[in-house]
């Protein structure tokens, strides 16, 4: 088998293109490699599909690859990667990546990935992780789905990406799937939405001047009063509903927001759709 492209990407800062290619691996299985086009110099690791796993699977691990403002971000592949089998080099009965697809990396490097974690019955489960230090992928926390979309501020890839680690391990007896089910259908019916998208558009109004934060707080109906009797609106408010400033008692600002209040700051305060401003 040879190397079959799979899609071209070009770096911020007008780098050098890129592009994803499948190559063969140990015993049949495909490597999913990150290199620059003219010289395949530079090659990086963004996947590791086993011999078993369906061949359209190396199309989705690029396509979520290119989709993922973060990519260019693997280790680079080494002699190793193309002698052993995926997950081979792991600790001996660490808990295995149970998807095909690659990593999600936040802003300082930590991964984000769902596994098959063993319980205390040596029942696994689908569970999502994320690494405790930037760039290891071995030594990692367990997660809920809400915890990691709280982290990233973003419901995508990790919601696309549980749906279909879910599907594909739906009939599988080995891996329970009840609480990552759970942890989907919580965050999909939940009134609780993130609030970066309304804090954006709440800094940038503000940063343009077409309104000031007292403006919005006041359209609100959030109002203070100084000693003189002078009303202001009461910024703080709207500062800790959209993520500027932590809650009463809490060391960091919070991701989320109640459907009710960002509707009310969306067009009471700010004149807009609530559905323009939630964040997908």
């Amino acid at each position: 088998m040879s190397h079959v492209s799979l899609g071209h990407y070009t770096a911020p800062g007008g780098a050098e293109p890129r592009e994803i290619v499948s190559a063969p691996g140990a015993k049949e299985s495909t490597l999913i490699i990150d290199r620059q086009t003219r010289t395949h110099a530079d090659a990086r690791l963004v996947a590791h599909l086993a011999a078993d796993e369906p061949p359209e699977n190396a199309r989705i691990v690029c396509e979520l690859y290119l989709a993922d403002q973060t990519r260019g971000r693997c280790r680079p592949v080494t002699a190793q990667d193309l002698q052993q089998c995926p997950l081979a080099a792991s600790r001996p009965n660490a808990e295995q990546p149970s998807s095909p697809h690659p990593p999600v990396l936040d802003a300082d490097g930590h991964s984000y990935r769902i596994r098959e974690v063993s319980t205390d019955d040596d029942f696994p489960q689908l569970r999502w992780t994320r690494s405790r230090h930037p760039g290891c992928d071995v030594d990692f926390d367990q997660l809920t789905l809400r915890d990691v979309i709280a982290r990233l501020e973003d419901y995508e890839p990790v919601r696309t990406l549980t749906a279909e680690a879910l599907a594909l391990h739906r009939e599988d007896p080995r891996v329970s799937t009840c609480q990552l089910q759970q942890e989907l259908d919580r965050v999909t019916g939940s009134p609780i939405l993130l609030n970066r998208g309304l804090r954006e558009v709440v800094q940038r109004k503000v940063a343009r001047g077409e309104l000031s934060m007292s403006e919005i707080a006041l359209r609100c109906q959030r109002v203070k009063r100084d000693r003189r009797g002078n009303i202001s609106g009461e910024t703080s408010w709207l500062a800790r509903r959209i993520g500027q400033l932590p809650e009463g008692g809490e060391d960091a600002p919070t991701p989320w927001i109640h459907t009710d209040v960002l509707a009310l700051i969306a067009r009471e305060g700010l004149g807009a759709s609530p559905n323009e401003i939630e964040v997908g």
